[in-house]
């Protein structure tokens, strides 16, 4: 995976989890994104239906 280059617009995963299902958790993730981008850092938030889980990724930009 290439290194994400300021400016380039390129995301550099930096870890995931996968856990059990949490109804509020895309909130988590809002608040997260919402308070931590200056500091270039940005999540997402997975759902996987056929193993009723989800997955959070957390992204260097």
């Amino acid at each position: 995976m290439e290194h994400a280059d300021t400016g380039s617009g390129k995301l550099e995963l930096i870890a995931f989890k996968s856990f059990s299902m949490y109804e509020d958790m895309y909130k988590v993730i809002d608040f997260l994104n919402k308070n931590l981008k200056d500091k270039k850092i940005m999540f997402g938030l997975t759902k996987n239906s056929e193993e009723n889980n989800l997955t959070i990724t957390i992204y260097e930009f």
